[in-house]
């Protein structure tokens, strides 16, 4: 049995497998609709969700299993009952449990006490999917991950640490340019940058965005993370000189700009970056259906 909680799970072979299920579940998703066919996962969210809710949603039906889909942002996982108690009781039912959680101590305790994968479908600390999501996004309009260059700019959160993890496997030379105090965590950090050594690329942070020069593809994310009540424009002084517009976008070079979503458009990306010609924002978008399939059909034992 495996679980997904942090991207770390995985060698460069295994995320290249599932890069390469989820371009032809992508092609053709018709010839995977028996895949899991009668098999059933719990989706449980304590955090709202647009895309991550629909797509597991979608990858489950497409792949012949039935999602059940349990709301927990009244805060009851641990509370009504112990997580340890959900684990169990899940993994009685399920063939899967698919977790957006408040804290990852949380998705540890569901993989320790129950007998189902464990997929992270979004923690304080990482955000594998999406990552993978991003990575195979990048590939289509790249043409290769070995030896690119992506620089986050931005808020060093959980999605940036997860960029640095899969992008270590993978050969990417990832770049945080963050704010001092706002970087990435530095444990994950130094992690994967001993697994990017095995791989012949580099991982670094920066704090000076005029130095966000020659590279391949622009990332952001929100400044302020989903359950932080922080008001934008409290924090706009320390992350302007982190938007990407068009300005940043034509000092990078890049190729190709991303963004998690959801976005708050005037803050970390303008709309002439987000709706631009060099956007892959809603191809990324698109493909975590595509990743959260092959992750399901890779994870789930037949």
């Amino acid at each position: 049995m495996r679980h997904l909680l942090t991207g770390f799970e995985f060698s460069q072979d295994e995320y290249l497998a599932v890069l390469e299920e989820a371009a032809a579940m992508k092609k053709d998703p018709a010839a995977f609709a028996d895949t899991l066919k009668g098999r059933a996962a719990a989706i449980m969210f304590e955090k709202p969700s647009l895309r991550t809710r629909t797509t597991f949603e979608i990858a489950l039906f497409r792949l012949g299993a039935h999602g059940v889909y349990l709301d927990l942002q009244g805060g009851d996982l641990g509370k009504r009952e112990s997580i340890g108690d959900y684990a169990r009781n899940l993994s009685r039912w399920t063939d899967c449990l698919v977790g957006r959680v408040f804290s990852q101590h949380t998705l540890e305790e569901l993989a320790a006490t129950g007998s189902v994968p464990v997929i992270n479908a979004l923690s304080d600390l990482y955000h594998p999917a999406q990552a993978i999501a991003d990575y195979m996004t990048i590939k289509e309009h790249l043409g290769t991950l070995e030896g690119t260059s992506l620089a986050y700019v931005g808020d060093g959160n959980n999605v940036a640490n997860s960029l640095l993890v899969a992008g270590a496997a993978l050969g990417v030379n990832v770049s945080c340019f963050c704010p001092l105090g706002h970087g990435p965590d530095i444990q994950i950090f130094n992690k994967a940058a001993e697994i990017a050594k095995k791989h012949g690329c580099k991982l670094e942070v920066v704090a000076d965005p005029s130095k966000i020069q020659g590279f391949d593809a622009l990332y952001t994310d929100t400044w302020v993370s989903m359950g932080d009540n922080t008001p934008l424009d409290q924090v706009k002084k320390i992350f302007m000189p982190y938007q990407i517009n068009d300005t940043l976008v034509a000092q990078s070079g890049a190729k190709c700009v991303l963004h998690c979503l959801p976005a708050h458009r005037g803050y970390e990306i303008t709309d002439e970056v987000m709706d631009g010609p060099l956007s892959v924002v809603f191809d990324e978008a698109e493909n975590r259906l595509h990743i959260h399939m092959a992750l399901l059909a890779m994870l789930i034992e037949k």
